[in-house]
């Protein structure tokens, strides 16, 4: 939904812990993650170009500034969650956008999740060694 306010487009985006509040506004193209420049936040160049891939995608990359709060998770979970958030913000901006960003799979949330570690042994899903005796 539209922040009349201020002319803002809101997206939130969510990948195993991860949690991105994204913020889009007509502008010259900047990206700042939680008050720092994007490229210095993520700084593996596979999960940049992960994260800013669907402004790639719609060639909307210099047409709006993008403000992110991410919290929560790594930074693969990040940067997913991100993406997420940038697509879902678009989508308001620009809802002739969704065939291409559903094309390339960028509206689906990501569902897998760490499994919980269950009682009586070490890990998820790993066992105590067998002894017979």
């Amino acid at each position: 939904m539209a922040d009349t306010k201020t002319n803002a487009f809101l997206g939130t985006g969510r990948r195993k812990t991860s949690v991105a509040r994204v913020q889009l506004t007509p502008g010259t193209g900047q990206c700042t993650v939680n008050d720092r420049k994007i490229e210095e936040y993520i700084t593996v160049p596979n999960l940049l170009t992960h994260a800013i891939e669907p402004l790639v995608a719609t060639d909307t990359a210099k047409k709006y500034d993008v403000t992110v709060n991410v919290e929560g998770g790594g930074p693969a979970g990040q940067a997913g969650a991100i993406r997420l958030g940038i697509a879902r913000a678009l989508l308001q901006a620009l809802a002739d956008l969704k065939p291409a960003l559903r094309e390339k799979g960028m509206l689906t949330r990501d569902p897998r999740m760490r499994e919980r570690k269950k009682y009586g042994q070490p890990g998820a899903r790993k066992r105590f060694q067998f002894s017979k005796r």
